[in-house]
């Protein structure tokens, strides 16, 4: 007997336990069997489950358990990242919190086995947190990117891209983190909308004023970085300018001679025209100097300190400084000297460390560089060619837009945990990449024509390199395995689309290279997880909702399956807790519902046949698992999954639970022993068919149901997935779906209407034919209990004072004289719609103020139009409700 309610707490542990012992979590039990490859995308070690990695690995084990079910030989392939930056601030606190020592101190091999060590104790926590979700990954499988099999693929990819000319040492400029000394990649780095102030100089011109104008003001909002000015840039159109190209400026404080230039780049329209060019210390400069051969002149070390020295020509008085010390120390002196010009003060987007919460700099540093402007070539091909596909459809836009604008991948970190960068410098400067030191020595002694002392480059590699190389370094790869024969290329990828750029396009770079083909077929881009008003979690807002807490209130099938209700295709999901809430209470309802069915006596049989079944209400809900079947199996096949779990939702809530189960009450207490064993017989089967299409979406539940309902041979995670044939009686479905649409509409004018929920009403059929007749009589005992009905007749008028319906050829007549006081019922809805007409035209007025609808946040103006939907609705409704008063 089942208990009398459903706690997950009690049976998520014990199931999971259950499915990784027993091994179904492994491919290779079907080895004849088509595979199913996914890797999941590696979550930092050092993370912890967040919203968006609940949405991510949901979808990936709902594909997953469906396509196990289906038959295929699935590998799920977990793994951790050891990122990079933010391991290392993790230890770094750590040792600061134990005021033992830093990492300076330590020394870089201690200082790294004490990371080893930290992962050791700490790393698997995210891992554990998975499982909670029913993640079913092969967990004997997991990989770290830097444990020794990936290490091994690093190691090959970097040298063998390095001798292939693909991999090269350059001086450009990188997001420079001043707390950590490294660069950091564009995902590093957040923009923030800060206070700050645009300050207008002028620079004199060298040889006097021509055309009337002796200085050109330009504005900035980084004042200590004028020291590095290389040029002032101005567009070849702006005529205010044209005959000042060519001469120089000169630039106060450094006292430096500086060229003006034309350029594409400024904007006449913007601020003065004139633009000043620190092609060291500003992205766009940057081309732009190296378009003019502008000297790039470097103003700050590592802890964005100012530095003088005879080629940068800054003062001595500003050397060590802080860039903001020296900002103001700029400010002073430009007005000391007269070339103040304005100050305007504005917010502006200033990039942050997104760890260690400074404003990163853009700096001139030495660097590794992959050339990813080739690298790129094959994957934008092989995504024209439909080799790979994006779902939604429209992220190939934002793919073929980055790769075919893409710069060099900067790949070095300053950093000592990682990959270090298997380069070796010799005393003149000469490198030798090889795959070990023992390698670079040989090569050396060849260079240099005897043993020779090296020095090995302290950079470690970006994050982002190694897990580039996830879908076939997971796999065994430099080695030929027989996994990596089977499984790659993979399935399907499922990721962010913020990570498009950054890992999906470099795993498809080094798919293409190394394994000569793409790393994926598929590529199901999903939105992000907001807060119930649309607003982006984030812990100063303080909306972030914790998985791990709504799976301790409400089970991890209830947070699954809101997760994948909520998940259309191109539509952030806006979370509530309301909504797990309201799941949950579905699991509650299938639980009941299997409670009722063997408490009334159905029971599993392995002979049961659906397509012999005779009792009507059981021929139409044969006809029904089927269709809801069809439907979850299509929104799953689609990726779909909103579609995919709303089926279900209706077909077990709605059709099973509220009509099928009522309607059948009267047969399983009757005295009919045929038609009662059918529809026992029927009950349990339409069960079972409930669990088998609802697993991928809610594991626990549907396992924990399977394995006490009947004594089964298999567990669900690997029964198989239904298929149908000759289910659907279209005689069957005609009838019960007008006994369902006769009750419903009673039910909705009894609310309209405002009738007493406890009072019993007649109902007359007006001008019904021979079959409606013959369903009304049939079911009338059913009609009238569910409907709330005094007694159904037949009528060629419709009564007086009767609220009235279509119903196919025939009318419905409520007769109400005497339930309601159709006065008050008038004058009641007549109100409710003028204060509907009122609220619409508030909501109007603000959606029809282009002022408004340009100011207002995205989900202000979602929420808005969502209600005028439902005010709009809610306005047909009462007009109905009007209309039937007469």
């Amino acid at each position: 007997m089942l208990e009398k309610t459903f706690t997950p707490a009690q049976i998520e542990a014990r199931l999971y336990e259950g499915w990784e012992k027993g091994g179904y979590f492994k491919p290779g039990r079907r080895p004849k069997a088509k595979p199913y490859t996914i890797v999941i995308p590696p979550p930092n070690v050092t993370g912890s489950l967040h919203m968006g990695h609940a949405l991510n690995n949901t979808i990936q084990d709902i594909l997953c358990r469906f396509e196990r079910m289906r038959g295929r030989d699935v590998l799920w392939q977990p793994g951790t990242d050891h990122a990079g930056i933010a391991t290392q601030m993790v230890v770094e606190r750590l040792l600061a919190k134990e005021n033992k020592t830093d990492r300076r101190t330590m020394g870089r091999e201690a200082f790294v086995k004490r990371v080893w060590e930290w992962r050791a104790e700490s790393g698997g926590l995210i891992v554990n947190q998975l499982k909670r979700l029913g993640a079913s990954c092969d967990w004997s499988r997991e990989r770290f990117t830097m444990d020794e099999g990936l290490s091994k693929a690093v190691l090959k990819v970097f040298v063998q891209l390095y001798k292939e000319g693909l991999i090269y040492k350059d001086q450009r400029l990188v997001n420079w983190d001043p707390v950590f000394e490294t660069a950091i990649s564009d995902l590093e780095v957040e923009t923030r909308d800060t206070k700050g102030s645009m300050w207008s100089f002028a620079y004199p011109l060298v040889d006097g004023p021509i055309d009337g104008i002796s200085e050109i003001v330009i504005s900035t909002t980084r004042p200590e970085t004028m020291l590095g000015d290389g040029a002032v840039a101005v567009h070849p159109s702006d005529e205010r300018y044209k005959n000042l190209i060519g001469k120089l400026v000169r630039l106060p404080i450094a006292e430096r001679h500086i060229p003006v230039i034309a350029d594409e780049y400024p904007d006449p329209e913007f601020g003065t025209g004139a633009v000043k060019i620190t092609g060291a210390h500003d992205f766009n400069d940057f081309e732009v100097a190296r378009r003019h051969n502008i000297p790039l002149i470097k103003l700050m070390d590592k802890k964005a300190r100012m530095i003088s020295t005879p080629e940068n020509h800054v003062p001595a008085r500003y050397d060590g400084k802080d860039r903001y010390e020296a900002r103001k120390m700029v400010l002073a002196e430009i007005e000391e000297l007269g070339f103040f010009r304005g100050k305007e003060d504005k917010v502006i987007a200033q990039p942050h460390g997104d760890r260690s919460n400074v404003v990163i700099e853009p700096m001139l540093t030495e660097q590794w560089y992959v050339n990813a402007a080739e690298m790129a070539k094959k994957p934008i091909e092989a995504v024209e060619k439909g080799d790979t596909s994006f779902i939604p459809k429209n992220w190939d836009k934002t793919y073929f837009e980055w790769m075919r604008n893409i710069q060099p991948w900067c790949i070095s970190r300053q950093l000592w945990w990682g990959h270090q960068i298997p380069a070796w410098y010799g005393p003149d400067g000469t490198i030798f990449v090889e795959e070990s030191e023992e390698e670079a020595k040989a090569s050396a002694t060849r260079h240099y024509g005897k043993a020779t002392a090296l020095i090995r480059d302290e950079d470690v590699l970006d994050t982002w390199f190694s897990s580039a190389l996830w879908p076939f370094s997971t796999l065994g790869w430099p080695d030929e395995t027989p996994e990596l024969k089977r499984h790659y290329k993979t399935d399907v990828l499922v990721t962010g689309f913020d990570i498009i750029f950054f890992w999906v396009a470099r795993m498809m770079m080094m798919g293409m290279h190394f394994m000569k083909d793409v790393p994926f077929h598929t590529v199901y881009i999903h939105a992000l997880v907001r807060d119930e008003k649309g607003q982006k979690m984030s812990k100063s807002k303080g909306n972030v909702i914790d998985p791990l807490d709504l799976m301790d209130q409400f089970g991890a099938d209830a947070l699954r399956f809101t997760l994948a209700a909520m998940a259309a295709q191109g539509r952030d999901i806006k979370l509530s807790t309301q909504r797990v809430e309201g799941y949950r209470n579905f699991a509650t309802k299938l639980w009941n519902a299997c409670r009722f069915a063997e408490m009334n006596g159905a029971k599993h049989s392995s002979s049961f046949d659906p397509v012999a079944v005779r009792v009507t209400v059981n021929r139409w809900i044969a006809g029904e698992v089927a269709r809801a079947q069809a439907a979850v199996t299509k929104g799953i096949e689609e990726y779909k999954f909103n579609e995919a779990a709303g089926a279900a939702y209706q077909f077990v809530w709605n059709v099973f639970c509220d009509w099928y189960v009522e309607l059948i009450k009267p047969i399983l207490s009757g005295t009919n022993e045929a038609e009662k064993a059918e529809t026992q017989a029927t009950t349990a089967w339409v069960i079972d068919q409930i669990l088998l299409m609802l697993h991928p979406l809610m594991p626990f539940i549907t396992e924990e149901l399977w394995q006490k309902t009947a004594a089964r041979r298999t567990m669900l995670i690997e029964a198989p997935w239904a298929s149908y044939k000759g289910l659907g009686d279209p005689a069957a479905d005609a009838e019960m779906n007008w006994v369902i649409r006769l009750v419903s509409e009673v039910r909705s004018v009894r609310a309209e209407m405002n009738v007493n929920a406890g009072a019993k009403i007649p109902c007359v059929l007006v001008g019904a034919g021979q079959e409606s007749r013959r369903r009304a009589l049939t079911w009338e005992a059913e009609i009238m209990r569910l409907a709330r009905l005094s007694a159904i007749g037949f009528e060629d008028q419709v009564p007086k004072a009767s609220a009235q319906m279509v119903l196919d050829e025939a009318t419905i007549a409520l007769p109400l004289e005497g339930v309601i006081d159709f006065a008050a019922e008038r004058a009641r809805l007549g109100k409710e719609l003028e204060k509907l007409a009122k609220d619409m035209a508030v909501i109007d007025g603000r959606l029809n103020n282009p002022g408004f609808v340009a100011k207002a946040p995205p989900e202000v103006l979602e929420e808005s139009r969502e209600l005028r939907a439902t005010l709009d609705a809610r306005k047909l409704k009462v007009g109905e409700a009007l209309k039937r008063l007469g």
